[in-house]
Formats: structure tokens, C-alpha cells, sequence
């Protein structure tokens, strides 16, 4: 992985990764303690969703699928999405910084 596509590439795979496990996390454990809002199904169906467009992204990524940038494209509007819903609610920071992260660099992917 010498050339910058493969270095991007797997900065990308690492963000996706990194997102994929805050938001499973996050979801399992805080988002169920915690109750009333984020664990209305809107917000925890986003979370969970994702959680599994991280990991989708990351794979096809990793097995070399051309349709990675169709998924990071979309990977990048939800994790948008889920950064805004998980600071709405609040008490997500470490959710929203990785979503943000995991955004951008799908957002460069796609290009």
C-alpha cells in the first residue's frame, strides 16, 4: 500500500472500523442504560444502521469490491446523519467525533 489511493483506502478502512465499533458500542451499552430518547427507535435503528454501513464500507473496502465508493458515499450521509442525531441527544461525544471522522473520509472515497 505505497501509492495514496491504497493510503487512503485504508485510513478510510480504519475510520469505518473505529465507527463501527463506537456506534455498536455505544448503542448496546449506553443507549440502552440510558433510556427515554435514545432508545426511541428512530435514533437507535440510525445507530444500528450505522454501525453495519461502517462495516459493510470497511469490507468491501478490504475485499477489493470497484462498488466501495457507491457504499462510502452512502456510508458518509448516514454517519452525517447519525453525528447529528447523537449530539441532538447528547452524551455521545466519543459516537460523534468517530461518525465525523468515518464522514469525511468515506466523503473523499467516493470522489
Amino acid at each position: 500500500m505505497n501509492d495514496p489511493q491504497s493510503a487512503q483506502m485504508k485510513i478510510c478502512i480504519d475510520e469505518c472500523l473505529a465507527c463501527y465499533r463506537e456506534c455498536l458500542a455505544t448503542a448496546m451499552h449506553h443507549c440502552l442504560q440510558a433510556g427515554g430518547e435514545h432508545t426511541e427507535p428512530r435514533h437507535f435503528t440510525l445507530m444500528i444502521a450505522c454501525a453495519e454501513i461502517c462495516r459493510t464500507s470497511a469490507h468491501f473496502m478490504l475485499i477489493g469490491s470497484e462498488h466501495h465508493r457507491h457504499l462510502c458515499g452512502e456510508c458518509a450521509e448516514i454517519c452525517t446523519e447519525c453525528a447529528q442525531d447523537c449530539e441532538r441527544i447528547g452524551g455521545m461525544q466519543n459516537c460523534v467525533d468517530a461518525c465525523r471522522r468515518c464522514a469525511e473520509s468515506c466523503r473523499k472515497m467516493a470522489a
